[in-house]
C-alpha cells in the first residue's frame, strides 16, 4: 500500500473546523500515516493527549506551525516542523503574534462596519488565533448582511472572495498587520530547533503575481532549503490548480527539497482533504521517506 502523508493541516485551534482529535480520525479514515498540524501562529493543538491518541491510531505526528509574515511584496507564510514545543522564547513570540491578530481584528472591524456590514467583534475576540478567514466568515454568514452583500457582489460571496475584494491590500477595509518578516520567522523556528519551509509558493504566483525569480529571491532571503511544492491551489472562484509537477521541477532545478500539504481547513467538497486524496499527486514511497527524513535531521 502506498504511503500517504500530509504536512499542512489546520484545526479549531486556528481557522480549521475539526478538532485535533477529529483530524486524527480523518487521517485514519484516509489511510494517512504521517501528519503535521500547522495552525496559524499557535501550537495549541499539541497537548500530550493528542500524541497518545495518534499513537493509539498508528499515526505519526510531526509537530508543526504556520507563521504569518510579510515582505515588501506580499504576505508570506512560513511552515516550521519538528519544533521544540517547550521552547519558551518560541511560545512567547507566538503569543505576541496572536495578540497582534486581535489588534488587527479591532482595526479591520471598524473599517468593515464603516462600509455598512455587521460584524460580531465579541464572538471573534474569543478566537485565540483569529484570522482573516474567521472575520470574513463572520460577516458573510450573518443574514443581516445579505442585502449589502448582494448589492456589493451580486451574490453571497465565499470568504476568499470577500477577503480579496474587501480586506486585502488596496481594498476598502485593508489594515496593515503588525507582523514579522519571513527571515525573522525562519530564525524563530530554527532557534526552537525546527526546520523552516516556504509554504505554498504556487499561491503567491496566482494571488500576488510573484514570478519564479521572485520565489528564488524570497527563498534566498529566508535562507531556507525547502518549499511546499506538492500543494493544490484553489482560487477565489473555487477553481483547482495543480501545478505540483512544475513546482517539483522548479525545486529540482534550484536544488530545493520539497514537502506536501493539503492546507486542510474543512471538508467542503472543493478543497483538498487530509492526505490530498484524489488530487493526482504521484510520489513514490522513497520520495515520501526522504521528505520525512529532511524534516527530522
Amino acid at each position: 500500500m502506498e504511503k500517504i502523508i500530509d504536512l499542512h493541516i489546520h484545526t479549531t485551534c486556528s481557522d480549521g473546523e475539526l478538532t485535533p482529535r477529529e483530524v486524527i480520525d480523518m487521517a485514519v479514515k484516509n489511510k494517512v500515516s504521517v501528519i503535521s498540524i500547522t495552525d496559524h501562529d499557535t501550537i495549541g493543538a499539541y497537548e500530550e493527549e493528542l500524541f497518545d491518541y495518534a499513537k493509539d491510531n498508528n499515526i505519526k505526528i510531526i509537530p508543526g506551525v504556520e507563521i504569518s509574515t510579510k515582505n515588501d511584496k506580499c504576505g508570506i507564510h512560513v511552515l516550521g516542523y519538528n519544533i521544540d514545543l517547550n521552547n519558551e522564547e518560541f511560545k512567547n513570540k507566538l503569543e505576541k503574534l496572536r495578540n497582534s491578530r486581535h489588534e488587527y481584528l479591532y482595526q479591520v472591524a471598524d473599517k468593515i462596519q464603516e462600509l455598512g456590514y455587521i460584524i460580531d467583534i465579541i464572538e471573534l475576540d474569543k478566537i485565540e488565533a483569529v484570522t482573516k478567514a474567521h472575520i470574513a466568515l463572520n460577516v458573510i454568514s450573518n443574514n443581516k448582511n445579505k442585502d449589502i452583500l448582494m448589492k456589493q457582489f451580486g451574490h453571497i460571496p465565499n470568504k476568499g472572495e470577500f477577503i480579496e475584494t474587501i480586506m486585502n491590500e488596496g481594498c476598502p477595509a485593508y489594515v496593515k498587520k503588525n507582523t514579522i518578516t519571513p527571515r525573522e520567522a525562519v530564525e524563530l523556528i530554527e532557534n526552537a530547533s525546527g526546520i523552516a519551509v516556504l509554504a505554498h509558493p504556487v499561491a503567491y504566483k496566482y494571488e500576488d503575481d510573484l514570478t519564479d525569480e521572485d520565489i528564488i529571491n524570497l527563498v534566498r532571503d529566508m535562507r531556507v532549503g525547502m518549499i511546499e511544492a506538492n500543494y493544490v491551489y484553489v482560487d477565489k472562484n473555487n477553481k483547482k490548480i495543480n501545478d505540483c509537477d512544475y513546482c517539483r521541477d522548479f525545486a529540482y532545478r534550484n536544488s530545493l527539497k520539497t514537502t506536501i500539504g493539503s492546507d486542510f481547513h474543512k471538508d467542503d467538497g472543493i478543497r483538498p482533504i487530509i492526505g490530498l486524496i484524489g488530487e493526482n499527486i504521484k510520489l513514490s514511497d522513497k520520495e515520501i521517506d526522504e521528505m520525512i527524513d529532511n524534516l527530522e535531521r
